[in-house]
């Protein structure tokens, strides 16, 4: 018998393809939905963890098939800059290159160091819930605070040679952003997506921008702990995950196209009212002993 049902691997798959790229915490909801479901699965099992490692990095995948043509021009433009030791004003793939390099590196290093305990501390149905509310806050605090309001045409042009204009400051403060995720409940793409408004970003650039920042992350963190999967955690839950797996392939590649459609003339607002609705209610469920 699985530890997980196919049916349950569908569900938690087609879930988390939709919620990694939407600013709504996938950890969070694969912490929470079980609970509500009643199904007898809990984030801290080791299985479980075995079998996020499979959708997650179908994430990754699709993450990097989508934007294939933006890598290959941006690993040019890393190694153009590394034989002239230098980072040319004109060239953007080697400078948009860089900034992710910058951005990615502090939150690599902190995910090593706090990934377990942090995950271990706070993944509870309970603390999910809560900070589902507390993303949904911040997601509606980023549009308030955000640097300028979004203008016509925002989306027009080169967006790279948009991104290419921030700072070294705001790369890395945007980068390290992703560390919050490591908290269930709080959204990897909410928090890259609103410190990119908070840097003078339109939303569609801003979630450009933090899908091309955590792909290298993603890609990392499950690639490190995918021997689990093809070792002893992984017995009786390797058919599940691969089912989940391109489940969460699909459902990320539609995810990502809507959104880039979405974000050309709308905000971060219907994402933050979700969470605080969707976190409330699992909190009151939760409460009443569900």
């Amino acid at each position: 018998m699985h530890p997980i049902s196919y049916f349950q691997a569908i569900v938690l798959g087609l879930t988390q393809g939709i919620a990694e790229p939407f600013p709504i915490s996938s950890l969070g909801h694969g912490v929470v939905l079980p609970r509500l479901f009643g199904w007898h699965i809990h984030q801290n099992d080791k299985f479980f963890l075995t079998f996020l490692i499979a959708t997650h990095l179908a994430t990754a995948i699709v993450l990097l098939l989508f934007f294939l043509k933006d890598w290959v021009r941006i690993v040019s433009g890393l190694w153009r800059s590394l034989k002239l030791r230098e980072i040319r004003d004109d060239d953007i793939d080697a400078r948009v290159g860089w900034l992710l390099v910058a951005g990615t590196i502090p939150v690599g290093i902190i995910g090593l160091l706090l990934q377990d305990p942090l995950r271990k501390l706070f993944a509870s149905p309970q603390t999910a819930a809560a900070f589902l509310i507390v993303n949904g806050v911040a997601l509606l605090a980023f549009e308030r605070l955000r640097s300028r309001p979004p203008r016509p045409g925002d989306y027009e042009g080169d967006v790279d040679e948009r991104i290419a204009k921030l700072s070294w400051r705001q790369a890395i403060g945007v980068g390290t952003s992703q560390a919050a995720a490591l908290v269930p409940g709080i959204s990897r793409s909410g928090v890259t997506m609103g410190g990119g408004l908070l840097v003078g970003l339109s939303n569609e650039d801003a979630a450009r921008y933090g899908f091309l920042l955590a792909t290298p992350v993603i890609f990392a963190a499950a690639a490190l702990k995918l021997p689990e999967l093809f070792g002893s955690a992984g017995n009786g839950v390797r058919g599940p995950a691969l089912v989940a797996g391109l489940c969460a392939a699909a459902t990320t590649f539609f995810a990502v196209k809507f959104l880039l459609r979405f974000f050309e003339t709308n905000r971060l607002t219907p994402f933050g009212v979700y969470c605080v609705g969707f976190g409330a209610i699992c909190t009151l469920v939760f409460a009443l002993g569900g």
